[in-house]
C-alpha cells in the first residue's frame, strides 16, 4: 500500500475537484432541459385553453342560429306534409 502524502491527497483532490465541476456541468444542462420541458408544457396548456375558449364561442353562435332558426320556423307558415 503507498504511503500517503500531501502530493497523494493533493492529485486526488484535484481529480475529486474536476469530476465535481463535469457534475455541476451535467447538472447545468438537466436544470435547462426540465426549464424547456416546463416551458412547453404551459404551451400546450395555453393552447388547450385558446381551443376550449374558441369551441365555446363557437358552441354559443350555434346556440344563438339554432334559437333564431326555430323563431322564423314559427314565424312561417306551416303546409302540412304531402307526400310525392
Amino acid at each position: 500500500m503507498p504511503e500517503v502524502t500531501n502530493e497523494l491527497m493533493y492529485e486526488f483532490l484535484k481529480k475529486i475537484h474536476s469530476r465535481m465541476d463535469r457534475l455541476e456541468n451535467g447538472l447545468g444542462e438537466v436544470k435547462h432541459e426540465i426549464v424547456a420541458i416546463r416551458l412547453q408544457a404551459l404551451s400546450t396548456q395555453t393552447d388547450i385553453k385558446n381551443i376550449y375558449a374558441i369551441t365555446g364561442r363557437i358552441d354559443q353562435r350555434l346556440e344563438r342560429i339554432e334559437q333564431r332558426l326555430e323563431l322564423r320556423e314559427l314565424a312561417e307558415a306551416q303546409r302540412p306534409y304531402e307526400p310525392k
